[in-house]
């Protein structure tokens, strides 16, 4: 049972991870340029998106007014989670997020699955959102100058469309602005994000000049059970606040910075989602919104319509969307790029994703990598039907970060933490109970199509990281005397517990030995001193 198991558990120190996100060991580091005002527009950003111009459509039916009480269901399971990112974003200051935290408490195994999971959010998501920007893009047209895109170039496969262009195109502009530097996308981001709050407020206020009180009056027809069901629905409009996690190496004073934007996100938008709710609610009685729904019609878009009997509120909201759509595209594209970069310098996936441009310090390979791809999946995949999918994929690393804070204080009891997880441990437990009682939910296929996810994500591992993981690279070559004499090598060149079992010679990794089950291993670097193993934090 050796090898294989003693690699899954193998966890990577904490000071390694600071040391490289200084640039220690992994040459130039990204820039140090956002404050506390900018991370949370960031994280704002991405989470405001289309979700929330077209979620009640589909959960309203579902809950009735008392939709307002899923809002403040899903708010109550992210705030649960987003305690748990808080406290280990002031532990552990580095990019990654989920993916980094559960590689410092973890392990390598759980931590390569949660990583998958986040490209999971984040790929899917931003090439979700990216297919309906074509489609806002005409409405805005033609009310403006009676034009639109042919249907065959902005529509997705599936929905009348061949190719969807400005689904590419929206991808493509939001890699290259990223990659021209983070500074510059924290600017442009600030400002896409002041416009499409505002939009939000603009609809608040116009529909209440039209609230009724009366179609409250049934709030919750399917009881408790729809009211629970529509959480799990709305949770897609939370996607995306840990996104924050990702600039851990991109801000200044991290362990204070990112903490506080959590919490500064997770409280603006709640109070958005929950003010549009109410007002949307009580501008149209509650069958409208299937209605609206089920004939493809936008449905904020369209109570302002029958509100104001005009059709410019409509406009402004669908240019709105426009502009929130790029800008959620921008901050996703962002922390996908991250997580990449994060799991690149730990050898888990090739080395082109953490190379970064010396003049302007972005991953910019890693950028135009993940932009080609997110771009070629919404201009050719028709994935509106996946939003489920990018919902368990980030349940299941809340359930990780969760989990993560536990471990961690009791393996790096004394590691910094300017915040600490209130109620300890019945705070990380109720999240964890609460994302999976969420998920338990989803549809059957989401689960499905969740395992065989996972499932590709464990032969990559298997085919790659797990041969390439810096960790098994570094770790100490074994004593002579633990090398069977029969294997006709010792010491150097020589691994124990590998591929084909004790003694085997491994190629690609020459003098890489096998860590003990459960210990932590140093970078290799420096070479940790005598009677500690290298082991830099703790022992469970």
């Amino acid at each position: 049972m050796g090898s294989m198991a003693d690699e899954l558990r193998r966890r990577k120190p904490l000071k390694d991870m600071i040391a490289e996100a200084d640039g220690a060991y992994s040459g130039p580091p990204l820039r140090r340029s956002m404050g506390l005002w900018q991370l949370t527009l960031l994280g704002v950003s991405s989470v405001v998106g289309t979700g929330i111009f077209f979620v009640l459509g589909t959960t309203v039916p579902k809950a009735g007014p008392g939709v307002i009480l899923s809002f403040g269901v899903a708010a109550a399971v992210a705030g649960l989670g987003a305690l748990c990112y808080v406290e280990l974003a002031g532990a552990v200051p580095v990019s990654g997020s989920t993916y980094s935290y559960a590689y410092a408490s973890l392990g390598e195994g759980a931590a390569y699955l949660v990583a998958w999971c986040l490209i999971l959010e984040y790929g899917v998501a931003v090439s979700t959102v990216a297919v309906s920007w074509g489609q806002y893009l005409n409405e805005v047209g033609d009310t403006l100058l009676g034009v639109t895109l042919p249907d065959a170039i902005s529509q997705p496969p599936g929905a009348g469309g061949l190719v969807n262009v400005p689904a590419l195109v929206v991808v493509l502009l939001c890699s290259l602005l990223l990659a021209r530097g983070t500074r510059e996308s924290a600017r442009v981001n600030a400002v896409m994000v002041c416009v499409k709050i505002g939009v939000l407020v603009f609809f608040v206020a116009v529909a209440l000049t039209a609230f009724t009180g009366d179609h409250f009056s049934d709030f919750a027809p399917h009881g408790i059970g729809g009211v629970t069901v529509a959480a799990s629905g709305v949770f897609f409009s939370y996607v995306g606040f840990d996104t924050v996690s990702t600039a851990g190496e991109e801000v200044r004073n991290p362990r204070r910075t990112i903490p506080l934007a959590l919490l500064f996100t997770l409280l603006v938008v709640t109070a958005l989602y929950v003010a549009v709710a109410v007002a949307a609610v009580g501008a149209q009685p509650t069958d409208r919104f299937g209605e609206q729904a089920d004939a493809g019609q936008a449905v904020l878009a369209e109570i302002l319509r029958e509100v104001t009997g005009s059709g410019w509120p409509a406009l402004v909201l669908s240019a709105g969307a426009v502009v929130s759509i790029f800008s959620v595209v921008l901050v996703t594209l962002f922390g996908q790029t991250r997580i990449l970069f994060s799991m690149a310098r730990d050898g888990l996936v090739p080395e082109v994703f953490r190379r970064v441009d010396r003049k302007r310090h972005t991953p910019a390979r890693n950028t135009w990598i993940v932009g080609a791809g997110v771009g070629l999946l919404a201009a050719f995949v028709p994935l509106q039907q996946l939003a489920d999918l990018t919902s368990l994929g980030t349940l299941i690393a809340f359930v990780a970060v969760a989990a993560a804070v536990v471990v961690l204080r009791r393996i790096a009891p004394d590691a910094p933490r300017p915040f600490r997880v209130p109620f300890y441990p019945v705070v990380p437990i109720l999240s964890a109970l609460s994302c999976l009682y969420l998920a338990y939910l989803l549809p059957g296929v989401t689960w499905t199509l969740f395992a065989v996810w996972l499932a590709l994500a464990a032969v990559l591992y298997l085919g790659f990281g797990r041969r390439h993981s810096k960790l098994r690279r570094d770790a100490p070559a074994p004593a002579p005397s633990a090398v069977s004499a029969d294997s006709g090598e010792a010491g150097h060149g020589a691994e124990v517990g590998g591929d084909g079992g004790p003694g085997e010679a491994d190629a690609d990794a020459p003098g890489v030995g096998t860590a003990g089950a459960g210990r932590d291993v140093t970078d290799g670097r420096v070479p940790p001193p005598a009677g500690e193993g290298g082991a830099s934090v703790p022992r469970a």
